[in-house]
């Protein structure tokens, strides 16, 4: 994927910043690799330094509505104080890892409707931060997040929506400034007690905590119930439908 812009501090005739991204779909805990090409504008520049971003479109809920902001979620310098030549190119290679809680915007190869992760290159000129719009990246859930998911499927939950939530879970390993919400309507056998869930992934090195939101009908008058399960990777060598079955329905 390729982004390009001119870099607004020096002005018209001034140097242009193109990113690659050799890598645009990552998993987490992977890397994003590719190059920062830089081509000299009319006359000489000092830039001094340039940052990768990785961010992403979350909602936040203010007093009275709801709205979206981005938020800045992991970042690396790829290079310090330069002197770019008139006209000259040269390009920077780079390789950011991305956190294991970084949520998936691709399941299956299929894009999550209203996910929007982005690398932003940020180029400190003239003593000014430049940051450009974010050039888009597509995270594919880990294994054993997939095999969760397709669990779900098999036992007729039905996808509805994702999104981001700015926020922290309680008493989960959560680091990062929002979470991701995957929201399923009930399967048949279940829709007596729960009209929907909503599945979050917390995941680490070691493996994956997952935390599922129940909207229950008829229960206690009503209301939501959370629960918290944890798997390691290795899991996703299993069939999960028995073992997402037996949450539920302990849940429920």
């Amino acid at each position: 994927m390729v982004f390009k812009r001119l870099l607004g501090a020096l002005g018209v005739g001034g140097p242009t910043v193109d990113t690659v991204l050799s890598t645009p779909t990552v998993h987490p805990g992977g890397t994003v690799h590719g190059q920062v090409n830089l081509v000299g504008g009319e006359r000489d520049a000092e830039i001094n330094g340039i940052t990768l971003a990785l961010v992403a479109r979350v909602e936040v809920e203010y007093e009275d509505h709801e709205g979206h902001t981005n938020k800045t979620f992991a970042s690396a310098v790829v290079s310090g104080p330069l002197r770019l030549a008139a006209g000259e190119r040269r390009a920077v290679p780079f390789a950011l890892p991305v956190p294991f809680e970084t949520p998936a915007t691709t399941i299956a190869g299929q894009h999550l409707s209203g996910m929007a992760l982005g690398v932003r290159t940020e180029v400190d000129i003239a003593g000014q931060l430049d940051k450009g719009d974010a050039d888009p990246l597509a995270v594919e859930a880990l294994p054993v997040q997939q095999r969760v998911l397709d669990a779900l499927l098999a036992l007729g939950f039905r996808f509805t929506r994702a999104d981001l939530e700015a926020g922290h879970i309680r008493g989960t390993r959560q680091t990062l400034p929002f979470y991701q919400e995957i929201e399923f309507r009930a399967a048949p056998q279940y829709a007596h007690r729960c009209n929907e869930i909503e599945v979050t992934f917390i995941a680490d090195a070691y493996g994956v905590e997952v935390v599922l939101e129940f909207d229950k009908r008829g229960f206690l008058h009503g209301g939501d119930s959370v629960r918290t399960y944890h798997l390691d990777h290795a899991a996703a060598q299993q069939d999960l439908a028995p073992v997402v079955d037996g949450w539920i329905r302990a849940a429920l």
